[in-house]
């Protein structure tokens, strides 16, 4: 118990001693807290009439954010996954970090989740054994399960393996990997379930198909990558640790991939949708190229449409691949391609026209636009808390002194 308290405050008391830089980023992203405390005051104070949100279209940016999130989450796992199935030297030396990024998601998704539900304080109902928590009859409470889960699940492995680290023991690898193993699973689980949340719904065309899961999947595993690319770039570039070229070699390549199925599925969509139009095509329709003057959601379509190809193309040239100066841009493209994608263009479309053939477009008011810039911010500031703390514990710069 004694070395568990050491290494709590020993791994804070390193996370927040920092230079200029550091302090300067994380005094950045604290700016965006002060619109988030309006936005929150706001929305708690007066409901949900400030946001853009109405009775035809109840799910907007919050919900789009959280989708996209589950996402990146789950992404964690191209890092895990070839570390201790394939035994990836360059990526095991590194999984700890991609947990990091996990556990920042998963706080965002929940984050985004109590901005969505207007009175948090029947949060409550979420508990089991303890509110009105219909399992397993409601997708959401399964959709509550698996991200809790997930989050504990990368909370143990990420924190053991750097405590271990940290008192300079073996693991216990008859504890430690069956954590990993099902961390794995439970990852597909986690998006497969948030597909389920939204296909399972007969009015809302646009997504009622089963080919939801897998497009949910394949731009997760672009996505989340994308974003451990970025992060891992940053990393190696500002501290002394130094990520090996190729474990970003390979996650590159699962961008590619899984971008590249990606956006066969959702081109395999319009080709469904427009071959023999239906009024089950009016979604789409809309989206790519409005309906009777309503236009609001086109330009967010093809802009991910030209940033997801773009990023997909840059990223089949080796030359650019391999320049690891020039890869976190592209990637960023294909990320922010990814959110608009699963976001403006996928959430907010399956509400538009509505079951009785309603089109009342909507977009987000300055309250929701604060709200999702200072969760976003929350995220960043918790990621960059928990690589630094992790960061040095790898490089031994935290660690237990024996007495």
């Amino acid at each position: 118990m004694k070395k568990l308290a050491s290494f709590v405050v020993d791994y804070w008391v390193y996370v927040l001693k920092g230079g200029v830089k550091f302090y300067a980023w994380l005094g950045f992203l604290s700016l965006f807290l002060i619109g988030w405390a309006y936005g929150n005051f706001m929305q708690l104070s007066q409901g949900m009439i400030v946001t853009g949100l109405s009775d035809q279209v109840s799910w907007g940016l919050y919900l789009a954010n959280f989708v996209f999130l589950v996402g990146v989450a789950a992404g964690a796992v191209t890092v895990v996954f070839p570390a201790y199935v394939y035994k990836h030297k360059g990526l095991h030396e590194v999984t700890v970090l991609g947990e990091m990024v996990a556990i920042a998601a998963v706080v965002m998704c929940m984050l985004f989740v109590l901005n969505h539900m207007g009175r948090p304080d029947r949060l409550w109902h979420m508990l089991p054994f303890i509110g009105i928590y219909n399992w397993p009859g409601s997708m959401l409470t399964w959709d509550v399960i698996v991200l809790v889960g997930y989050l504990i699940l990368n909370v143990i492995g990420g924190f053991y393996f750097l405590y271990k680290k940290y008192a300079q023991e073996p693991l216990d690898k008859g504890f430690y990997m069956p954590v990993i193993y099902i961390a794995i699973v439970w990852a597909l689980s986690i998006h497969t379930v948030t597909a389920f949340l939204i296909n399972t719904m007969p009015a809302r065309p646009m997504w009622h198909h089963g080919m939801m899961p897998i497009r949910f999947i394949t731009t997760a595993f672009a996505a989340g990558p994308s974003l451990i690319i970025i992060v891992f770039t940053i990393v190696r570039t500002n501290t002394k640790f130094w990520i090996r070229d190729e474990a970003l070699d390979m996650l590159a390549q699962i961008v590619i991939w899984c971008l590249g199925i990606a956006l066969f599925l959702t081109l395999s969509e319009v080709v469904t949708e427009f071959y023999h139009p239906t009024e089950h095509s009016l979604g789409l329709q809309y989206l790519m190229f409005g309906h009777n003057g309503l236009t609001g959601l086109v330009p967010w379509f093809w802009f991910s449409m030209v940033a997801m190809v773009v990023s997909f193309i840059l990223l089949l040239i080796p030359s650019v691949r391999k320049n690891y100066r020039r890869l976190p841009y592209v990637c960023a493209l294909a990320f922010v391609g990814i959110w608009v994608e699963k976001g403006m263009g996928l959430l907010i479309p399956g509400s538009i026209p509505t079951p009785i053939g309603e089109f009342t477009e909507y977009s987000p008011s300055i309250v929701e636009i604060f709200n999702s810039l200072g969760n976003w911010a929350i995220g960043f500031i918790v990621l960059t808390l928990l690589l630094k703390g992790a960061i040095g514990v790898l490089l031994g710069e935290v660690k237990y002194a024996s007495e």
